[in-house]
């Protein structure tokens, strides 16, 4: 089987992440794609975001549809959420199936400095996503994806789903001024927040 890997903090998910995660399966034809929000990530200052358990309830909101599971491994685990130790467990679990981990640009540039990288080039494929087009980001993807396959030997694919200009920060942003997040959330999501007090 294919198993897609969508990870993130998702302070809160949003329609740019439904998006791209439906676009993930079906472009990469996956049989089950892994929707893991972060317990703390090593990347981000996390003060802004709410409880790793709210942002799990929202997840399991945001993504519920075909193919898609939301999974607590790395809120369970706890600590910073290094994502070769998700990839490891995921492993173990998946003995025989193929992982795809998807990223966005941003990451993808990055990968060669995330904790023990080349481990996660030999454990999984890596699917980026572009969201922009430039000539000069375009130019340093395809420098990178020259030196982690003759460095790393990896597995590189890409989809380019509709451009989608949000994020999480601006939702919080729009939530917090009493601005209007009704297209940028999924309904349940907003009623959650609402609910919640999130973000406010």
């Amino acid at each position: 089987m294919k198993i897609g890997i969508f990870g993130g903090t998702f302070s809160p998910p949003h329609m740019g992440h439904v998006r791209a995660a439906r676009e993930f399966i079906i472009a990469m034809e996956l049989d089950k794609l892994l929707v893991i929000p972060t317990s703390t990530s090593p990347h981000k200052a996390m003060i802004k975001t709410a409880a790793p358990e709210l942002r799990l309830e929202m997840c399991r909101i945001a993504f519920d549809m075909g193919r898609c599971e939301v999974s607590d491994i790395e809120i369970r685990r706890g600590g910073k959420s290094y994502t070769v130790l998700t990839l490891e467990e995921l492993r173990d679990i998946y003995p025989k199936d193929e992982l795809m981990f998807l990223c966005g640009t941003d990451m993808f540039l990055t990968l060669d400095r995330w904790f023990r990288a080349a481990d996660i080039f030999k454990i999984c494929t890596i699917v980026y996503v572009r969201r922009e087009v430039d000539i000069v980001t375009e130019r340093e993807i395809k420098e990178k994806i020259d030196i982690y396959r003759e460095q790393y030997g990896a597995k590189i694919r890409h989809i380019s789903p509709r451009p989608t200009e949000l994020s999480s920060t601006e939702v919080r942003d729009v939530n917090k001024n009493d601005g209007d997040i009704s297209e940028m959330v999924p309904p349940a999501v907003e009623e959650f927040i609402r609910c919640h007090g999130l973000y406010e």
